[in-house]
């Protein structure tokens, strides 16, 4: 079992920047994939990013390639998303996920088996 909660988001004008936590416990983190995605509303829920157990490794979705970085670190088991230069449609509820049976990052969603609660980030125009 993993449990995750993320933390970070909020309000803010476009071209700022935020930065998300999220905290892992129960199974050794340093042992699975995280991903970072985000849903708006009326939308699927999408990929925004993940890194590899490691760290040594990551992947981006197209719209935020050089503008989020996702890191982590495995001795505070915590997964970040630093997101800069914000544009109004990356307003979304963002979450964290775990993928424990995973040995590589993966951007398709139904490889991660557990999800944080969500927090919400809104840009304003």
């Amino acid at each position: 079992q993993v449990q995750l909660v993320e933390s970070g988001g909020g309000l803010v004008q476009a071209g700022g920047s935020l930065g998300l936590s999220c905290a892992a416990s129960g199974r050794t983190f340093r042992s699975y994939p995280m991903g970072w995605f985000r849903q708006a509303p009326g939308k699927e829920r999408e990929f925004v990013a993940a890194i590899s157990w490691s760290g040594g490794r990551s992947d981006y979705a197209d719209s935020v390639k050089g503008r989020f970085t996702i890191s982590r670190d495995n001795a505070k088991n915590t997964v970040y998303l630093q997101m800069n230069s914000l544009k109004p449609e990356d307003t979304a509820v963002y979450y964290c996920a775990a993928d424990i049976d995973g040995s590589y990052y993966s951007s398709r969603k139904s490889e991660y088996e557990y999800w944080g609660q969500g927090t919400q980030v809104t840009v304003s125009s």
